[in-house]
């Protein structure tokens, strides 16, 4: 009645879904068992078979599972017509067919039905399965699909029926003993309800009355299989030839041929290889090897860096050393369909050597189609793209994963040979076997074969190491780079399936030496002596060239007196565009002016850039009629005068002596780089706009690599290893700005001139943890080796290729998660030396800021402000920057700069662009002479009266490249080309061309009558700080986008503000930030509001600042459009008003309640928040039901527009009665707002406990985010405590988690022991209280000696309550001589008779111009110190401290 069977096979699959009729895609039957049962389960026959091979062999992948091998079944096999025919009679005698995972094995007997063009009996019968969802629910094993349970091998479910392991898995006759136990013990326990038997409710209940517990097997005996085929390998070796001895001249022939390594990974197989480039062409060059390959994982990545390495190497050697040679190639993903995604097929693994240029072309196209088209898990390409781009590439069989050794191995030698046959003929003379000896079986076994085939076919053998790491001593540091990509430990096994990893079999992957290689190949010596005929094939070619610019289309109506030289019309459109714009910009052109422009535009003729003057100025003109926002320049363009005339650029160079050499040196040709910013809002349609122009195909955004700094490296060896967080977080923490490799070899004088005292302190730590074996010693010797490692790859934040023609052409692109263009395999650093025309195109937020602020100043005021014609000498402009009131002011908000500024009083535009170059590292150690000197403190001295025209500005001092530029040409007679040389030799410290510059110097400056002394005394100045002179240029435009938002701020505070909110939205800390700016500067901040929110923040008729509804929580900009729109007319009444009229679609259930919470209802009359969510007997709030009232409203206008009668639907939907609910208390609706918002909007819980924060403690908590600084020191904190938990330790004792928040931060606890046992009464979730801590040195470890993180023990706490009237021991008014009046002293002695108490009360006169104090005290009256009394001081303006 039951016939349960298991088969045995070649192996799996390619694809699982395809028909049975697809030979080889389904594997063959090579062993079959079945059990035959009667309906009381008990066993009629069982049979077991090994398959004879007819026309395939065993792979050997198969073979080490099951233990099969090909000799054993042509040993003791029978032909496959007679199994079939045997288990056809089996099927006859039976009903029901069953087995574990059987659909497995009912396609495979399938599959040998339909080969030998017999009916698949198989099809019609019912199916019983033990592997299915009842018994993976029964089993309960995790990691299933979706979080449901996995569904269990036949061992788990075997070990969960009977307790016992079931060890003999892939021995067909045992799977099917084993099976048929399981089958038989589940249907006695009713565990399963298989649907063949749905209508069969008898044949259930019989078996669960006759079956025994528990279900025993019939006690077959079974040959061990993997120890049979391991006796005839043993017999096989006997019979074998004894291997082969060399000649003497043989050996000679092999010591003499050269070893190339020619299938080799760098890192730039992202998170697969260890490999730097340039240790792979330093350990190549010092093994003395001719050439080294590059073959990356299907990228291009390195392949630039790589030949450029490859040069420099080449370049440095000394005469008569051998050059290397650059072999690039790629190890290409080939499968059946690379457009196919509906299933995954990776392909195998192919290496490709490009013989030349036209050779990298095709490698740069297939790469191209591969990461574009075929990525699916991972880029491919298929046979066909081959075909296309095989040109000029020679092929190699590839690794275990190449297609040859993968079908040897996997599926079998038949279908093997066929793949070789087809890359035979593709590929010809340049098609090579390659042969790895990496000490492993598979590949002895695929060698065998491969060996065989490369005598028949007369294709060369090649003798490869796949590497991966470049020496030995790595190869641990490369095991857990694999573990980071894959996200597991170290310590899970390596293996295939649930509970293994992926990881190399064993530690020979890396780059091995001529003599290992040698070594290795020794019985083989034309698999080494073939590699130099690959290498001769090898054309050296450069991927260096000059830019190649898109063309530019010159209007048609531009008459042209010259020929069809494009470069000659486009310099011609480029002056006619120029002097055009020369007229809009100056009343009148001058000499000066001109000789200008004639001089630019020749340099820019001379250097052959006049279309890339023409591409920025159409964009930036583009840019414009889009209404999008840009710049007034960026870098050095704003020196050219050419750029201002054609709008590039906004600054009047000559104006500001801005100098167009510091960006196109006439006397060294270089790609000009004009940097733009445009509105981060806007800057998408410019990018669309180039799209647009020049085609999807012809632009590309820049790849970026990420790599793992020091810290990230430590972190991720540290989760592969298995390191506590703590402890990882801890170790990363100690590491200062510097890398590893330099903590781990400078001497201890050099790292104490890199680093403060207390980074030393903490490099000596980490060195001792270096130095230990334990788990954190083996973390940081591992980071160590892994830092710097490629991690990922991104996207260019502006970075844009524009290319003459299809992309691919030029460069290997690929696909990126964050960019909808595709991106560049080349990075930033060589785009440009491949030829590219890179432009930056920068989203500057600033510059959207001031567009808003604008459009605000509009709608509110109707005044058209114009940003680039603010005029410079406003008063209010340079107050505000003289006070120091520089919050949220472009380039000058940080406090440093603000307290510069309030020193400087700067009152000048030049002021301001001093200031923004000062203010960094380095040249900041001028300011206080620079402040000095404009206060006429300091005295303002020049070397030389002539140097007071260029240096008068900054009162002395050199502050910008450009002065150094203009004070050569004018003391030493330098040519411009000259001068910017000396600006960059001084600024990059180039010691060669300083020493080269410096007697042209001294020599012109003294053919200009200034004395030597005086001359070599300015060279030693510039010497010691031009290396911090900024570029004036870009300092300028950027000093001028501050005074902008200066301005703004100065003259429309509130309007500024809104818009810096706005564009801080998705920064809560922000937010909250500028929201106390606002505070502080007198502009009120008020909650969202439907009658007066935009999506941003805006101003509203009394100057507040109304929050923004795009900042709510869950509220999108459709529900804020659908609820600006309708009221236009009127503003909504009610919230009935609102639900009737909006968009309910736009603004759903969710938006609503938000609103609700944030306050955006507030300003509808007698209702307050707690009303819309009160709920009614059936639990369903009242906003909901209004929502839905809405909805039927809208639903009745609609249906009564098509009405007979029309009839009023406001009388037909009464409106609902809103229900009466007690208002929330302050806190909670605080912290529901916090919760839709993520901030405070309303108030602070703390509010209340401003004068106990500010008198009484002496700290925040965001001090609290490195406690080192604070060891021995005790501090007092107060908040509200937001989270509580309490918890008991492994002892049993009581310790407790909690979050407490200020006005700053928030800062979990953690108290334990007594102190826990002592406080925490006080511990519960919205209590206010105050807490003195002492922050101690953390424990010592015994064994290491080492400190674990400060600690922090609990001093006392108190409620935030108690604290005014517990602590306040006196209080003292502080009295101006100048101001004391008998009237108001008089009234002040009156209202304090209201706060009586026991308080002693002083008095501070002061004289604020002796300076003199007087302190007396009051006989008669004491008060009592509270919230009211200091509230009533702070009224009246009466000064006082505490204490």
């Amino acid at each position: 009645m039951f016939l349960i069977f298991d088969t045995e096979t070649t192996g799996l699959p390619r694809n699982w879904n395809a028909p049975l009729t697809d030979a080889d895609n389904w594997p063959r039957c090579i062993q079959i068992a079945w059990q035959l049962h009667d309906q009381d389960g008990k066993c009629v026959s069982h049979e077991d078979y090994l398959v004879r091979p007819d026309g395939y062999t065993i792979p050997y992948d198969a073979e080490k599972i099951h233990g099969i091998s090909t000799a054993l079944a042509e040993k003791e096999g029978i032909y496959l017509v007679d199994v079939l025919e045997k288990f056809k009679i089996a099927l006859d005698q039976c009903e029901f067919v069953g087995g574990h995972n059987v659909k497995f094995d009912l396609n495979i007997m399938g599959a040998e039905f339909l080969r030998l063009n017999d009916q698949n009996p198989l099809e019609n019968f019912p199916i019983i399965d033990t592997c299915t969802e009842e018994t993976a629910t029964l089993c309960q094993l995790p990691g299933g699909r979706g979080g449901k349970f996995k569904l269990p091998t036949l061992s788990e479910l075997h070990a969960h029926l009977f307790d016992t392991d079931f060890k003999e898995a892939h021995n067909a006759t045992a799977d099917v003993e084993a099976t048929t136990r399981c089958f038989f013990e589940l249907f006695r326990l009713g565990r399963i309800q298989p649907q063949a038997l749905k209508n069969r409710g008898e044949v259930l209940q019989r078996l669960k009355s006759v079956l025994e517990a528990p279900v025993k097997g019939i006690g077959l005996k079974h040959e061990n299989l993997k120890a049979a085929s391991a006796r005839l390998v043993e017999l096989a070796i006997t019979e074998e030839e004894p291997i082969k001895t060399l000649s003497i001249a043989e050996e000679e022939v092999l010591q003499k041929a050269p070893y190339v390594h020619l299938h080799t990974h760098s890192q730039y197989s992202v998170l697969q290889s260890t490999s730097r480039i340039n240790d792979l062409v330093k350990t190549a060059a010092a093994d003395a090897m001719p050439a080294v390959a590059l073959t990356d994982h299907a990228n291009l990545m390195g392949a630039f860096h790589f030949i450029k390495a490859i040069k420099n190497h080449n370049a440095g050697l000394e005469e008569g050393q051998a050059p290397l040679k650059p072999i690039l190639g790629c190890e290409f993903f080939v499968c059946e369909d690379h457009q196919d995604r509906s299933r995954r097929d990776n392909g195998y693994q192919i290496v490709f050597l490009a013989k030349n240029k036209k050779g990298y072309d095709n490698l740069s196209k297939m790469s191209s189609i591969a990461y574009t088209e075929g990525f699916y898990y991972v880029p491919r390409i298929d046979k066909k793209i081959v075909e296309t781009y095989k040109s000029d590439l020679i092929v190699l069989t590839g690794n275990m994963y190449g297609e040859v050794p993968s079908k040897i191995l996997n599926v079998g030698d038949h279908q093997a040979e066929e793949a070789l046959q087809w890359w035979h003929e593709q590929f010809g003379k340049d098609l090579y076997i390659e042969l790895m000896r990496h000490q492993q079986e598979d590949e002895k076994r695929a060698n065998q074969v491969l060996l065989q085939w490369a005598k028949k076919y007369e294709i060369g053998l090649l003798a490869t190491n796949n590497t991966y790491y470049t020496t030995k001593a790595e190869a641990n540091a490369h095991d857990i780079l694999l573990c980071v990509k894959e996200g597991e430990k170290q310590a899970t096994p390596i293996g295939r399936g649930r509970g293994f990893r992926y990881g190399f079999p064993n530690q020979e992957y890396y780059f091995k030496s001529q003599a290992e290689m040698k070594a290795l190949f020794a019985d083989l010596p034309e698999a080494i002596v073939n590699i130099a005929e690959v290498v001769e094939k090898v054309e050296v070619f450069d991927l260096a060239r000059e830019v190649l610019l898109p063309q530019f289309d010159i209007p048609e109506d531009f008459a042209s007196t010259s020929s069809e030289d494009s470069k000659i019309r486009e310099n011609e459109y480029l002056r006619h565009l120029t002097l055009e714009g020369a007229k809009r910009r100056y009343d009148s052109i001058s000499d000066e002016i001109q000789e200008r422009l004639d001089f630019e535009l020749e340099v820019i003729a001379n250097t052959g850039y006049p279309g890339y003057f023409l591409i920025v100025q159409d964009l930036i003109a583009a840019a414009r009629k889009m209404d999008v926002s840009v710049g007034p320049g960026r870098g050095s363009a704003a020196g050219s005068v050419v750029a201002y005339c054609l709008g590039i650029t906004n600054l009047d160079p000559i104006k500001y002596d801005l100098l167009f050499e510091r960006f196109l040196n006439p006397d060294r040709v270089s790609m000009p780089d004009i940097d733009i910013d445009f509105d981060d809002e806007g800057r998408g349609k410019v990018m669309d706009y180039v799209i647009e122009k020049y085609g999807a195909n012809q632009v590309a955004q820049i790849i970026t690599y990420g790599t793992m700094a020091a810290k990230s490296s430590i972190r991720d060896t540290a989760r592969v290893l298995d390191l506590s967080l703590g402890d990882a977080d801890r170790i990363a923490k100690l590491v200062p700005n510097i890398k590893l490799a330099k903590i781990f070899s400078l001497e201890d004088k050099e790292l104490k001139e890199k680093l403060r005292s207390d980074e030393f302190t903490q490099v000596k730590e980490l060195q001792e943890i270096f130095e230990g074996d334990d788990l954190a010693g083996q973390t940081l010797q591992q980071a160590k080796v892994l830092e710097g490692s490629l991690r990922n790859t991104g996207t260019h934040a502006c970075g844009v290729i524009i290319t003459p023609d299809d992309i691919t052409k030029f460069v290997p692109i690929a696909t990126a998660k964050d960019s909808d263009l595709f991106v560049t395999q080349f990075d930033n650093a060589v785009v440009e030396e491949a030829g590219l025309l890179k432009m930056d195109f920068l989203g500057l937020k600033t510059l959207t800021l001031i567009k808003d602020t604008v459009k605000l100043v509009k709608y509110l005021h109707g005044v058209d402000l114009v940003p680039d014609q603010f005029p410079l000498d406003d008063t209010q402009t340079y107050e505000l920057f003289q006070r120091g009131d520089t919050v949220g002011i472009f380039q000058y908000e940080s406090l440093g700069m603000q307290k510069y500024l309030k020193d400087l009083k700067p009152n000048v535009f030049a002021d301001l662009i001093a200031m923004n170059a000062l203010y960094r590292p380095g040249p900041l150690e001028y300011i206080p002479s620079f402040v000095a000197r404009k206060q006429g403190q300091e005295e303002i001295t020049y070397d030389l009266p002539v140097m007071e025209e260029y240096l008068q500005e900054t009162y002395g001092i050199t502050v910008y490249q450009e002065q150094v530029m203009l004070l050569s040409q004018k003391l030493a007679g330098f040519s411009k080309g000259e001068a910017d040389l000396l600006r960059k030799a001084m600024g990059k410290k180039i010691f060669a061309l300083l020493e080269k510059l410096k007697p042209k110097f001294i020599e012109g400056g003294e053919a200009n009558n200034h004395p030597k002394a005086v001359l070599n005394k300015i060279w030693k100045d510039w010497e010691a700080f031009a290396s911090y002179a900024f570029n004036k240029s870009h300092s300028t435009c950027y000093a001028w986008i501050g005074y902008q938002t200066a301005y703004l701020k100065a003259h429309y505070p509130a309007e500024y503000m809104a818009a810096v909110l706005s564009n801080n939205m998705n920064d809560i800390k922000q937010v909250t930030f500028f929201m106390e700016e606002c505070r502080r500067m007198g502009v009120k901040v008020l909650g969202p509001d439907v009658n007066e929110s935009f999506y941003k923040f805006t101003v509203n008729e009394e100057n507040s600042i109304r929050f923004g509804m795009g900042a709510i929580k869950g509220v999108g900009k459709g529900a804020v459009e659908t609820i600006i729109e309708h009221r236009k007319e009127a503003r909504y009444e009610s919230i009935f008003d609102l639900v009737k009229k909006i968009d309910l679609r736009a603004a759903n259930k969710k938006a609503m309640e938000n609103l609700a919470l944030a306050g955006g209802f507030d300003s509808f009359k007698g209702v307050h928040r707690a009303q819309y969510f009160n709920p009614d007997g059936e639990g369903v709030v009242f906003l909901e039901k209004v929502i839905r009232f809405g909805s039927k409203y809208q639903e009745s206008q609609n249906s009564s527009q098509t009405s007979l009668f029309g009839e009023n639907t406001d009388q037909v939907y009464q409106e609902l009665v809103i229900p009466p609910a007690p208002v929330w208390d302050n806190l909670g609706k605080l912290k529901k707002e916090r919760e839709v918002v993520g901030i405070y909007i309303s108030g602070h819980p703390l509010d209340d406990f401003k004068k106990e924060m500010e008198w009484f403690t002496n700290a925040q908590l965001n001090v609290l985010k490195d406690l080192r600084p604070l060891v021995n020191k005790n501090l007092t904190l107060a908040g509200i405590i937001n989270d509580i938990q309490h918890l008991e330790s492994r002892n049993g004792k009581g310790w407790a988690r909690f979050t407490l928040e200020d006005f700053s931060d928030q800062f979990e606890f953690r108290i334990f022991g007594e102190e826990y046992l002592k406080f925490k009464h006080f511990i519960s979730v919205n209590q206010f209280i105050r807490l003195k801590i002492n922050i101690k040195e953390g424990w010592r470890n015994q064994e290491t000696g080492r400190l674990s993180d400060p600690r922090i023990n609990f001093i006392h706490f108190e409620m935030l309550h108690d604290v005014l009237n517990k602590n306040s021991k006196k209080l003292t008014l502080q009295l101006d001589i100048r101001q004391l009046e008998s009237d108001s002293i008089q009234k002040l002695k009156k209202e304090l008779k209201g706060f009586k108490g026991d308080k002693p009360l002083f008095f501070d006169v002061i004289d604020p111009q002796k300076p003199i104090k007087l302190t007396l005290a009051s006989n008669e009256q004491k008060v009592a110190i509270s919230q009211d009394l200091l509230s009533h001081l702070d009224q009246n303006q009466w000064h006082y401290k505490l204490n």
